[in-house]
């Protein structure tokens, strides 16, 4: 995410150790925005805070989680130029044959 958010307008990224979380183990990620209240940093701002959004919903829903697949199908319903490949969901039938 951070990569990207910097492309598109995140005025700082950061990339840092998750902190309590698996400390060691883990990677995060942060931005900053200095918003000035004119036309471009409200451009900057709608553009990496699209990103940013709908790419962990994508991320979410690559893992199947139900509530982020209805997300990221209503965000490409929105924006036409979304485009997110969607996980093929697993017939839990055909999981529990043996």
């Amino acid at each position: 995410n951070v990569i990207g958010d910097s492309f598109r307008g995140a005025t700082w990224v950061s990339i840092h150790n998750g902190g309590g979380v698996g400390w060691g183990e883990v990677i995060n990620g942060g931005f900053g925005m200095v918003l000035e209240g004119n036309l471009e940093s409200e451009r900057r701002l709608k553009s990496m805070l699209y990103w940013d959004v709908n790419n962990g919903i994508s991320r979410r829903s690559w893992a199947r989680n139900e509530g982020a697949v209805f997300a990221i199908k209503r965000a490409m319903e929105t924006e036409p130029k979304l485009k997110v490949t969607l996980p093929n969901m697993v017939d839990e039938s055909l999981l529990n044959q043996m």
